[in-house]
Order: structure tokens, then C-alpha cells, then sequence
């Protein structure tokens, strides 16, 4: 529990000061009035591991995982009875993320002041998201805040292990990628130089690929310092393309519309909405409103404005599925199964299958383009080696025939 260093007056106005523990400032304010001291200034101490703590995770965002991991503790404590005010403190106290323990103490501490918990996690947006306090909301209404913050664990128990699937599947590509880059940038920028100054020695005719890998050895020799120029560049007029509306839709469409990662990309959206959906429609959110938090989770500018359309027309009294099969973006497989649970009444159970189905698209989809990059990259690296070589050894056997 925090520390808090205090100054104050007493009932005769005498100036007094100390150390006491408390969860928050309001607490430690009522403290000291019981005690019939007026506090002038009040500071919580902070230690050199939780400074530590404070400056690493100030660059260290809360992860998925860490968030569903304590919402599950937080869930199971309710469960168990425990008042909502001591399961905070008690989930918090188990959070090694700094900010995760500082929030849940805030939190614990507004709620103590009588804030509404979801209005009280709704002030740290870097860590309880829209869905999350919303979810929170509807728990709070329906008294079964422990069942909504288990569904809550549920929904970002899957995005996380998506999340890692996709982080493992390119870490393997991403390796080979930058040791093969390095083998080639000291082939080009050592080896190179001095193979080719021992073959313009030779005085004789150099055949193309020998000629073309000394001309391009001498310009990345000359130019080497060029490329960070242009490639930082380029970058940050992409980012600032990026950052205008009609660049960020732009490129988004683009992304769609690549061969391999347009599809995974769709897929991935697809089951990220489709989850989302039936997690805060069985929560107890109104349609309408779990189809705005919803869209404000993907990424992709083109979804999220077709996913608005189809808001509109909810809202003007269609089905849910017809606009999204009227949009054209989302599979056609999504459009079916919604317009099913429609008709039967089962609608959250039939995007769970949603979701769980293209979950299970986008793990086959990742694992054949890995069987197919993992050669691919081996070939093209075979290749640049290769002609390293060949325009290395092409002078010298011509050399060797001419003697012999």
C-alpha cells in the first residue's frame, strides 16, 4: 500500500508532520482528519524500484496479456464475494506491470469516493479501453459485473493469443531478413572492394556481371551514407502521407488490395469484429451502440467507414446483415452466418463461430505464406550470393584459360 508524507496543523494549530499508509490521497485525507489533522500538503513517497518501475513503463505500453490476465483475478474475486473496493486492491497488489498497479489504486480509490467503476477506469484510456469500460457498464446495471469481466478476459485472452501467433509466425522471416542483409552489406562493403581491385590488376576485358557488381560495389561505397537519408525520408513523408485523411484511406485501401496480406489482413478484422460483437451483445449492449465500439477497434479506415454505413442502416431499420453484404468488403462467409443467427434468434452465438472459424483461416493462411517466404527467402539470398560469386570467379577462370 502507498506511502504518504504529510505536513499539517493540528486542533491548536500546531504545525505537525509524519509518514502513514493509505490506498489513495482521499484515504489518506480522511485519515488524517479523524485525527483531527488539517493537512497543508501531502505526498506520496515513491521508492527507487517504483521510480524504476515508473520511468520503464512510462515507455513500456500495458499488454494484452497482463490486462486479461488481472481482469480474470479481478472476475474470480468478485466471484468469490470479496467487495469491489478490496478486489481491486487485491488484483492490483498481484499486477507487476507499474502502471497496472498504480491504475488499479486510483481506481480502488475513486470508486472508495463513490465513482461509478467504469467512470473511474474511463480516466485512464492507456490501459481500459472503450469496450472495457463499456462492458464494465453493462455489468455494473446487470449486477453480474464478475460474469461480464470473465467475457472480458475471454475476448482479450483470444486478441492476445492472435497477437502472439502473428508476432511468432514473422519473427522467423523477419531474422533471416536481417542476417541475410548483413551477409550481403559486408560481402558489398568488404569483400568486394578488394576481389574487385585484384581484378582490374589483371588488364583484361571483365565480363558484364563483373563489371556490373564493381560499378554497383563503387557507388555503395561512395554512397553508402545516402541510403539512411533516403530511406528515414521516405519513411516520415509515408507517416506524414499517412496522417492526412485522404492518405490514411488511401493506403488502407492499398493494404486490402495486396495478394497475400490484403486477404490475412480482412480475415484478421474479421474475426477481431465478429468476437467483439458477440462479446458486448451478450454482455447486454444495445446493437448500435456494441457496432460503434466495434468499429473503432480495426485498424482499417475502408472497414471502419463500411462498418459505419451499416450503422446507419441498422439504425434505419434493416437487418445487419444486409448492409455488410451490400458493402462488398467483409467475406461473404460473415454476411451468411449473421443473416442465419438473425433469422434464428441465436445471432451472438453464430459471430462466436464467426470469429472462431476465421481464427482458424488465419492461422492456415499464416502457416502456408511462411511454407512459402521461408524457401522464397532462401532463393532470393542463394541468388545474390550466387551472382557475388559468379562475377568474382568469371575473370579469374577466363584468366586461367588464357594462360593455359
Amino acid at each position: 500500500m502507498p506511502q504518504f508524507d504529510y505536513v499539517g496543523l493540528d486542533r491548536g494549530g500546531k504545525k505537525v508532520s509524519g509518514n502513514l499508509e493509505a490506498s489513495g490521497q482521499r484515504a489518506a485525507t480522511r485519515q488524517l482528519q479523524e485525527r483531527g489533522i488539517f493537512p497543508t500538503a501531502l505526498r506520496e513517497e515513491r521508492s527507487a524500484t517504483a521510480s524504476s518501475g515508473s520511468t520503464l513503463s512510462f515507455w513500456r505500453r500495458v499488454g494484452i496479456e497482463e490486462l486479461s490476465m488481472i481482469t480474470r483475478q479481478l472476475a474470480t474475486l468478485l466471484n468469490a464475494g470479496l467487495p469491489l473496493d478490496e478486489a481491486l486492491a487485491a488484483a492490483g497488489g498481484q499486477a507487476e506491470h507499474p502502471a497496472l498497479v498504480r491504475t488499479f489504486s486510483q481506481v480502488r480509490e475513486d470508486v472508495l469516493g463513490g465513482d461509478a467503476p467504469h467512470h473511474a477506469m474511463a480516466r485512464h484510456p492507456r490501459v481500459f479501453s472503450e469496450l472495457f469500460c463499456n462492458m464494465v457498464a453493462v455489468g455494473e446495471s446487470s449486477g453480474s459485473l464478475d460474469r461480464t469481466l470473465l467475457q472480458l478476459a475471454d475476448l482479450l485472452e483470444e486478441q492476445a493469443r492472435l497477437s502472439s501467433r502473428l508476432r511468432a509466425a514473422l519473427a522467423y522471416p523477419l531474422l533471416m531478413g536481417i542476417i541475410g542483409s548483413g551477409v550481403l552489406f559486408f560481402l558489398v562493403a568488404f569483400v568486394v572492394p578488394k576481389v574487385t581491385r585484384m581484378l582490374d590488376d589483371m588488364e583484361q576485358t571483365l565480363p558484364w556481371p563483373t563489371q556490373l557488381l564493381i560499378t554497383l560495389s563503387d557507388l555503395f561505397a561512395a554512397y553508402w551514407w545516402l541510403l539512411p537519408i533516403l530511406a528515414g525520408g521516405g519513411l516520415w513523408l509515408l507517416n506524414r502521407y499517412r496522417h492526412t485523411t485522404a492518405g490514411r484511406l488511401r493506403i488502407d485501401q492499398l493494404q486490402l488490395q495486396l495478394p497475400l496480406i490484403g486477404p490475412l489482413q480482412l480475415q484478421i478484422a474479421a474475426a477481431r469484429l465478429t468476437r467483439t460483437l458477440a462479446a458486448l451483445l451478450r454482455g447486454g449492449l444495445p446493437l448500435l451502440q456494441a457496432l460503434d465500439i466495434s468499429g473503432k477497434l480495426l485498424a482499417n479506415r475502408v472497414l471502419q467507414n463500411a462498418l459505419t454505413e451499416t450503422s446507419v442502416a441498422v439504425r434505419e431499420g434493416k437487418s445487419l446483415a444486409e448492409p455488410l453484404s451490400r458493402n462488398g468488403i467483409f467475406p461473404a462467409m460473415v454476411c451468411q452466418m449473421i443473416a442465419v443467427g438473425e433469422r434464428s434468434g441465436n445471432l451472438e452465438e453464430m459471430l462466436e463461430k464467426v470469429a472462431s472459424t476465421f481464427d482458424h483461416q488465419v492461422e492456415t493462411r499464416i502457416s502456408g505464406m511462411l511454407s512459402l517466404l521461408e524457401p522464397l527467402m532462401i532463393l532470393v539470398m542463394g541468388v545474390a550470393v550466387g551472382f557475388i560469386v559468379m562475377a568474382i570467379l568469371l575473370p579469374i577462370f577466363q584468366a586461367s584459360q588464357g594462360i593455359g
